[in-house]
């Protein structure tokens, strides 16, 4: 896949393409079928496939107080979309500039002009250009103007539920890590290196890795089933994400417990990835940490069941 960080590193006559705009934040499932969709499709016309996105999140840029939290950071984000089979992201820096364009020149200077754009693929919702002025209907006009077409897609639903970044944000900060697996297609993750902690699950309880300062968004506090890989070799887990009350002053953490543990060499730039399959619990304060050693056992024997189901219902499929 090749990655574009700007307008001006697209070679002359690269396209025609088939492409799509968004923040793809999340590379959820309703990103990955337009995304598929338009692979295959270029592939069938012999033309490339494309998916255009922002660095930053344009709301860190129109709504620096936000305090938005992103479901994948830009690196993990490429990676997914790389999996998607498109062979190019351009990657546009959005800066005020950016931002004042007016939706005609959006439409005649990037997509036509640049990208060569065949066939344009956005939902129902898309919005674009200083403002947000331009919506759909919009942009199907300057289709036809322009010697594009627009393929809408209509709003996707699993179980009622919108499949969009904003609700699969509202159900990890809730906690609900499963739900939020299913409108992902996968497991949500966070990927950083192994960090220092106060030594209390060692010294108290269970041994644990601590995971680096994590700027974006983690599941809401509590007690999760987890997949955690260290390096390379993966393990099953036990992973708390808070502010460990029991131990007195608030100090938020994530920490793991690796349920088939064995001795790891650890240094600051081993990365560890954490995969959030099910919550257990909230987050409380403890009387003593002879009770939480005590409810930790319990999380460890209801994770262990989870993945001895979970491995018997693989079984089954094979």
């Amino acid at each position: 896949m090749q990655i574009f960080h700007k307008l001006e590193d697209i070679p002359a006559g690269f396209g025609p393409t088939l492409l799509s705009v968004g923040n793809f934040d999340g590379v959820h499932r309703a990103h990955t079928r337009v995304l598929a969709n338009i692979v295959a499709r270029a592939r069938d016309q012999g033309r490339k496939s494309v998916a255009v996105t922002f660095e930053p999140h344009p709301v860190r840029i129109l709504r620096p107080d936000s305090g938005l939290k992103l479901l994948t950071p830009t690196p993990e984000k490429l990676r997914l979309l790389e999996a998607t089979g498109v062979d190019a992201v351009l990657l546009l820096p959005f800066t005020r500039d950016l931002s004042l364009m007016t939706p005609r020149d959006f439409a005649h200077d990037i997509l036509k002009s640049k990208l060569q754009a065949r066939e344009v693929h956005e939902g129902y919702n898309f919005h674009f250009g200083n403002k947000a002025a331009g919506d759909i209907n919009l942009l199907t006009e300057f289709g036809r103007e322009l010697g594009f077409e627009v393929v809408v897609y209509p709003e996707l639903r699993l179980r009622g539920e919108p499949v969009s970044s904003t609700q699969i944000r509202k159900l990890l900060t809730g906690g609900r890590a499963s739900r939020a697996r299913h409108l992902l297609a996968r497991p949500f993750s966070i990927l950083s290196t192994a960090g220092r902690g106060r030594g209390y699950g060692s010294k108290y309880t269970v041994p644990t890795i601590n995971l680096s300062r994590y700027e974006e968004l983690v599941p809401g506090d509590g007690v999760y089933v987890t997949r955690t890989r260290v390096a390379e070799e993966c393990f099953d887990s036990v992973t708390n994400v808070g502010n460990r009350p029991t131990f007195g002053t608030d100090s938020f953490a994530i920490e793991t417990h690796l349920l088939n543990f064995h001795p790891i060499d650890l240094n600051p730039e081993t990365e560890v990835e954490i995969y959030f399959l099910q919550r257990l619990r909230d987050e409380i304060k403890f009387p003593s940490v002879e009770a939480l050693r005590e409810q930790i056992g319990k999380d460890v024997r209801k994770a262990r069941r989870y993945f001895h189901l979970l491995r018997l219902g693989d079984r089954a499929k094979a």
